[in-house]
């Protein structure tokens, strides 16, 4: 069977399958720990499960608009109301199965064939073969840990060429949980205004933030809203990763372009969930919830990253929001592990041996364009952060 050449350049999502495998080897009795996937490690809150119980009570498990129920499409737009002062009508805000969904429909709507896209590297990895599924090429700015994953003003302007389309940016970061500079924000304000690229704002980490506070391109310039996409969800601010619920809110062309392919593919997500990211939205005593994730999240943020700094050969980045720590530990590829015949050499090599004889799961930072990284989610518990260290300090003691 021939299948579509369009997926030929499309890898298979390197979190999604060092996490399965981890889950395997835990279901076989294995003491693995996992710091692969990229979801908090909390219930959802009890009042969003009662949202979505009362709906089912209520015999709400029907069909709804492709583009979401009105009231959580109003809602949505309540939020950026408040808390970035831009308005949105409830036609300009789609509702999906999820940020990713969000972002996938949004390439495929905007991207004809040979659109550039530009890229902050580390990069979350679906952003790249989305953009390569429709059609577009991505244009990656490198930036390091030496500079805070903060790309150069330079970088950006140089980036941008008649056949850009668009521009992410995604602050707090994955993989890095790095948080782009205003000087950042203001280059990239300055470098789209007076075209028709579009800025997607990537925002699903807004609520997780340890360093200053939030802001993107719409707190700095908010005439700039027409060319603006904002992307977010529930997932990650109220711990419902497998409810599915993102969102985006932006120029209405492109929602109802993204509306039409969602017609078409999905149609809309599912009633309950629905309901339950209402109930996030609007009921009382979930800020309050949140808050304590965040604050657990910032103790694990500051334990972790002083555990991996004490490792010889690992040097950790200090990040300002998310949930991932992304150490520097190129100093250990050059080593090899006992009985090898040359040196690991690569972050999946090491990544490998991590897991294979020292039982931890951890993402490479090349899956990311970062090689000679690695991350490391901490939404786990300390007792786990703690088990996860002592293993990774003992293989870097071990390499020769």
């Amino acid at each position: 069977m021939k299948l579509a050449k369009r997926l030929d350049a499309v890898k298979p999502s390197p979190t999604l399958a060092i996490t399965a495998k981890a889950r395997e080897m835990k279901q076989k009795g294995i003491d693995v720990v996992g710091f692969g996937a990229g979801e908090p490690d909390f219930d959802t809150p009890a009042v969003i499960k009662d949202a979505a119980k009362k709906a089912i009570d209520q015999g709400f498990t029907k069909y709804t608009p492709t583009n979401g129920i009105p009231e959580l499409r109003e809602a949505i737009a309540a939020k950026i109301q408040k808390e970035h002062r831009v308005t949105y009508k409830a036609t300009e805000v789609l509702v999906s199965c999820g940020g990713k969904h969000a972002l996938y429909n949004l390439f495929q709507a905007l991207l004809n064939e040979g659109d550039e896209v530009v890229i902050f590297t580390p990069f979350w990895v679906s952003y790249a073969d989305m953009v390569r599924v429709a059609g577009g090429v991505p244009v990656l700015v490198e930036t390091t840990m030496d500079t805070g994953f903060d790309p150069a003003p330079e970088q950006i302007k140089k980036a941008i060429t008649p056949r850009t389309k668009a521009i992410i940016v995604n602050s707090p970061s994955n993989p890095t949980g790095a948080m782009l500079s205003r000087r950042t924000l203001e280059t990239v304000i300055a470098a789209v205004k007076g075209t028709e690229i579009l800025i997607v704002s990537d925002d699903i980490y807004d609520k997780l933030v340890y360093k200053g506070r939030f802001e993107n391109v719409l707190d700095l310039d908010p005439s700039l809203q027409p060319q603006v996409a904002l992307v977010n969800g529930a997932s990650k601010t109220y711990s419902m990763t497998g409810w599915r619920i993102g969102w985006t809110a932006g120029p209405q062309a492109l929602i109802s372009a993204m509306q039409k392919l969602q017609d078409n593919s999905t149609s809309n997500p599912a009633s309950i969930s629905q309901k339950a990211a209402l109930g996030a939205l609007t009921l009382p005593g979930v800020d309050e919830e949140v808050e304590k994730m965040r604050k657990t999240f910032d103790e694990r943020r500051k334990h972790i990253v002083a555990r991996l700094n004490a490792i010889p050969g690992v040097r950790c980045f200090d990040p300002g929001g998310a949930f991932y720590a992304f150490p520097d530990v190129s100093a250990l590829l050059s080593r090899k592990a006992p009985g090898a015949t040359g040196p690991l050499g690569t972050d999946g090599k090491l990544i490998d041996l991590l897991l294979e004889k020292h039982l931890v799961a951890a993402v490479p930072g090349s899956a990311f364009g970062a090689p000679g990284y690695m991350r490391l989610s901490f939404a786990t518990s300390m007792e786990q952060i703690d088990k996860g260290c002592d293993r990774i300090a003992e293989m870097a003691k071990s390499l020769e």
